[in-house]
């Protein structure tokens, strides 16, 4: 959509205004639950199509069935309303069972990241609370590589693709299935989870950790259900959609966005264990998937793939995601047709979010009226990593295309879900996202972390996480533009971009990884004419690190962390290094005698 095509700003607002509806059906004191949808969209879509994996299929009473001898069988275990437990499994329906099952019963579950063990593992342990595990098969070797406390309990989910040795399995004190071979498959009593309410925790999700140990996002039963609903409105999904869902259950874009809304609608999950490149689109066009959530990343590996004659053939029409910059949109529409691309910002326990119904290149969402939403976007000094503030100490506001912190106004009002902030299992770490004193004595706001940008039609443009822009010759650098823009370098499979530090200079310099694909030679000279040619001089990167794999989380989202502390160290890196020369308008291999050779 081009500036001469923008919608009027009522258009958009009736569209979110939907959205808005969809969100006030549920109520914090409301004892409808994740149990009584689940039950609910059985009694609706009995037996339609809920869950294939493969060259298995599930209609939505097989699935309640199976959910339901969880159900049973975890309450003849000793399982209890309230009990919190972890649930480690990639994947596969098995996974679906066990979670809705144990919520039947009011469990509190805590999703665990299939990719971690040693500290990480142990510290989700500890900040949850969890005395048990329902470990999938295929993740048990986490377990040697982890010292966890002596009395936690463990309790085994066969995995027929990935058999365990025995002495592995004797971990588990319990096989849960053959505990739910002989367990009822009707509902169980709605008695067993008495005293829960919707406002009460479901889920313990974990941040991405894309910089150090996690923290883990509480979502209520209320928040799931909300997000169903919403999201259901927002993509029009119907009973006949299929969901292609290959992001890890284990995050809440997968667990929320596309498991809330296919058992609100009736659609059906295709799951997938992890995201395959090769496999991509003949699972698209067996299963007849016609939503799938992305990442941007995602969207640059399947670009990576030769052209073939039949791109265009398929089911796919509605994509919803976030990171899908505005060169790899126009690529991706361009080679496979024109698709709803739903491009949001926000977080798994942000009080606040935008979305894209309008289907803008690159906007992740707009805000038609500001009187409309608890979004705001309030000045922020990159140098300093700080607010700005008035005469008065309160933060200021942006102006139209000015970048500032996205916070939302955090809504404490009994019994009402919406723009609540339902924080962290950590006190500590839910009051460091509050923002007190904002506007006004004794206002409160959840900080997002983000710089976004709103234009002066109301649509808004993530730019970068704060820590991540740096400053360089006394201009902003934002990492997610500099890596947009060079993103489709040939032969590049990834792009991190991240800023470093240069002895006896201010600021950071900027620096990439880069992973090429397979075959690719680097090119230096190459790369050094499209950074000079599309970027300013400042923003160009000074340094090149050639890895060999991308740095990613489990939710296929770049991770930065240990690539800025390593910088251009020779004694800490051992992948090739460049450096920018611009009198011989190249990229140098980085050496003592050279580290700033440009020019």
């Amino acid at each position: 959509m081009n500036s001469a095509s923008i919608l009027p700003r009522e258009v958009t607002q009736a569209k979110l205004d939907k959205r808005s509806k969809a969100s006030t059906r549920h109520r914090a004191s409301q004892t409808y639950t994740l149990a009584e949808r689940v039950e609910e969209s059985v009694a609706l879509y009995a037996d339609r199509p809920c869950l294939k994996y493969g060259k298995d299929q599930y209609t939505y009473a097989q699935t309640n069935q199976r959910i339901n001898q969880v159900a049973h069988a975890g309450h003849a275990l000793g399982l209890k309303t309230g009990d919190v437990v972890g649930l480690c499994m990639e994947n596969r329906p098995a996974f679906l069972f066990t979670w809705l099952g144990l919520s039947k019963l009011g469990v509190k579950l805590v999703f665990l990241n299939t990719n971690v063990s040693g500290k990480p593992l142990t510290h989700a342990i500890e900040v949850t609370g969890a005395k048990l595990i329902v470990m999938g098969e295929e993740c048990l070797g986490l377990l040697e590589k982890t010292e966890l406390p002596a009395d936690l309990q463990f309790w085994l989910c066969p995995d027929a693709e990935n058999v365990a040795s025995e002495s592995m399995r004797a971990r588990c004190s319990v096989n849960l299935d053959m505990a739910c071979q002989t367990a009822s498959t009707e509902n169980p009593p709605a008695a067993w989870r008495e005293g829960l309410v919707a406002g009460d925790p479901a889920l313990y999700i974990f941040t991405s950790g894309t910089t150090g140990l996690p923290k883990a996002a509480i979502i209520s039963h209320a928040r799931w259900l909300i997000t169903g609903d919403v999201m259901q409105i927002t993509m029009d999904v119907h009973k006949e959609d299929c969901f292609y869902c290959f992001l890890p259950l284990y995050h809440g874009a997968a667990s929320l966005s596309a498991g809330a809304t296919a058992f609100a609608s009736g659609a059906s999950l295709l799951l997938r264990r992890k995201f395959s490149r090769s496999e991509f689109w003949s699972d698209v066009r067996q299963h007849q998937v016609s939503i799938c959530q992305y990442v941007g990343e995602i969207c640059r590996f399947l670009l990576t793939v030769p052209p073939k004659p039949n791109d265009k053939e398929h089911s796919l029409r509605k994509m919803v995601g976030a990171g899908l910059a505005p060169e790899v949109w126009e690529q991706w529409v361009q080679r496979f047709g024109e698709f709803d691309i739903f491009e949001g910002w926000g977080a798994t326990e942000s009080n606040t979010n935008t979305i894209n119904v309008d289907n803008r290149v690159g906007s992740c969402g707009r805000v038609p009226f500001w009187e409309k939403t608890n979004l705001r976007l309030v000045k922020f000094d990159i140098e300093t990593e700080s607010h700005v503030r008035d005469e008065n100490g309160f933060l200021q506001l942006c102006g139209p295309n000015e970048v500032g912190e996205g916070i939302g106004m955090i809504i404490n009002m009994p019994d009402v879900v919406g723009g609540r902030f339902e924080g962290y299992t950590s006190p500590e770490a839910t009051e460091k996202k509050i923002l007190r004193n904002v506007f006004r004595e004794g206002d409160a706001w959840w900080s997002s972390g983000d710089l976004l940008r709103c234009d002066e039609d109301g649509y808004c443009w993530f730019v970068d996480r704060i820590g991540d822009t740096f400053r360089w010759n006394s201009e902003n650098v934002s990492t997610l533009e500099v890596a947009d823009v060079l993103g489709d370098f040939p032969g590049l499979e990834s792009i991190t971009v991240y800023g470093v530090k240069v002895p006896g200079a201010e600021g950071r310099a900027g620096m990439a990884a880069l992973v090429l694909q397979a075959g690719t030679v680097f090119d230096p000279a190459k790369f050094w004419a499209l950074a000079t040619s599309r970027l300013p001089r400042y923003a160009a990167p000074l340094y090149l690190r050639l890895a060999p794999t991308a740095d990613m989380t489990g939710n296929y989202k770049l991770r930065k962390v240990d690539l800025q502390r390593e910088g251009y160290d020779t004694e800490l890196v051992t992948d090739p290094l460049y450096v920018r020369d611009d009198k011989r308008q190249t990229y140098l291999p980085l050496e003592v005698g050279n580290l700033r050779a440009v020019g």
